[in-house]
């Protein structure tokens, strides 16, 4: 009897991490590397090596930040039966607490590493002061992922989720990216790396929107809770709109071809999600959206990234 349930035990337990890193997540971490490679061979400096190792660090440290984002959660309250989403590991039992800041520090240990073999391959040893500053980039990164909702102040309680999800999806992912390859950083990438950051912004709203109910009683003061259901829809309106305009005027700004207009296929599936995010009140009905604004944005990504090269 115990030779036939271990491996049943071993085989939930190895699903429950599988679940903790929360694999539908990775796409939209990719989306602002996507970019900024797209970017890049738009101008004829692709590095390959250089968006391989990016995408690894970057999908190492959205695991880092899920698994944070699990523990964190399960002791600040939020994760609890009050809550509209998905069970937790933590929160279920499946993985203990001690277990998942082991797995906290490996990951946090492998982005650092990953991170550092990026600069290197990207930087060498021309330009310490560029390395140093993409390597207190990536620390900080580190400190973000893991304190979004874990350590003693976690930031994302006080509403400040959005704004890091903007930046680090948006800004360095894109405009790093991009750098790391051409060694350059124009104006005009902003916009893009901009474009990105709503995007990111906005599914981190549709998920918080969704969790207003359970993070109020936690005190987990996102900007769904600050705003109310309305107005926090109307805001993941906003964010949408911002997106896209920043695309047009990209375009608007570096215009040489009909192709650059290719990522506005998309529109129609930015707009059914803000249009049902709107018109959905039952929280349990927002859970799909979050994968829907995910998979969209991964695909205005492609969109805008081949018109450009195009």
């Amino acid at each position: 009897m115990p030779s036939s349930t271990a491996p049943v035990a071993s085989g939930s337990f190895a699903k429950a991490w599988l679940s903790a890193f929360r694999p539908r997540t990775l796409p939209l971490a990719l989306a602002s590397i996507m970019a900024g490679g797209f970017l890049a061979a738009s101008h004829g400096q692709f590095r390959p090596e250089i968006v391989g190792l990016a995408a690894l660090t970057t999908i190492l440290l959205q695991i880092l930040s899920n698994l944070a984002n699990d523990y964190g959660d399960s002791q600040n309250g939020a994760d609890s039966v009050h809550r509209e989403g998905p069970q937790r590991a933590v929160q279920s039992g499946a993985i203990s607490p001690a277990q998942m800041k082991r797995g906290m520090g490996l990951f946090g240990l492998m982005s650092l590493l990953s991170g550092l073999a990026l600069l290197w391959v990207a930087l060498g040893t021309a330009g310490a002061w560029v390395f140093a500053a993409f390597f207190v980039l990536g620390l900080s990164a580190i400190w973000a992922a893991i304190n979004y909702t874990a350590g003693s102040k976690p930031y994302g309680y006080a509403g400040l989720g959005d704004l890091s999800v903007f930046v680090f999806f948006g800004i360095v992912g894109v405009c790093g990216t991009y750098f790391l390859q051409t060694r350059a950083l124009t104006l005009p990438v902003l916009l893009p790396a901009a474009a990105l950051g709503c995007f990111a912004t906005a599914v981190l709203n549709v998920n918080n929107i969704r969790d207003i109910r359970s993070d109020a009683l936690a005190g987990k003061i996102t900007i769904p809770v600050r705003l109310g259901p309305v107005k926090a829809r109307q805001y993941h309106w906003l964010l949408l709109l911002l997106g896209f305009g920043c695309a047009l005027l990209y375009v608007a700004f570096t215009y040489h071809s009909p192709w650059q207009w290719l990522f506005v296929l998309s529109a129609p599936l930015l707009l059914r999600n803000a249009r049902l995010v709107w018109q959905r009140q039952d929280s349990a009905q927002l859970d799909p959206l979050l994968k829907q604004m995910a998979m969209t944005t991964l695909l205005f990504t492609l969109l805008f990234g081949l018109g450009q090269v195009l």
